[in-house]
């Protein structure tokens, strides 16, 4: 799959099936002063987690407001209204899986 572009920002698609679980990297660019800082919240069925790979990300969740730097990850029902907005003064990529059905994603950590 290719990247696309959808309302500023980057999507990488990391998986290439149509149904259960969709992953991409993002990359939100830094935003205008005109543009304000952002607090429009969508909701709809499924989960998501995120995982921050650089930058600053604001994430609302109702309202919770979340600041997750580089390293940090979240993971939240997306009935809850909730938003992304960078938070930074540089670009912000990360992670997201997101089920639509509402699977929760289980990471496991391997010893070495």
């Amino acid at each position: 799959p290719r990247p696309f572009t959808r309302h500023g920002q980057v999507f990488v698609p990391l998986t290439r099936h149509l149904g259960g679980l969709h992953a991409y990297k993002q990359i939100m660019p830094v935003r205008r002063e005109d543009e304000g800082c952002g607090t429009e919240q969508a909701s709809h069925e499924g989960y998501e987690w995120l995982y921050v790979l650089s930058g600053r990300l604001r994430l609302l969740l109702g309202d919770r407001e979340l600041i997750l730097a580089a390293g940090e990850a979240a993971e939240f029902d997306t009935r809850v209204p909730h938003g992304f907005y960078n938070a930074g003064d540089q670009p912000v990529e990360f992670l997201s899986i997101f089920g639509p059905q509402g699977e929760r994603m289980h990471v496991r950590a391997r010893t070495a």
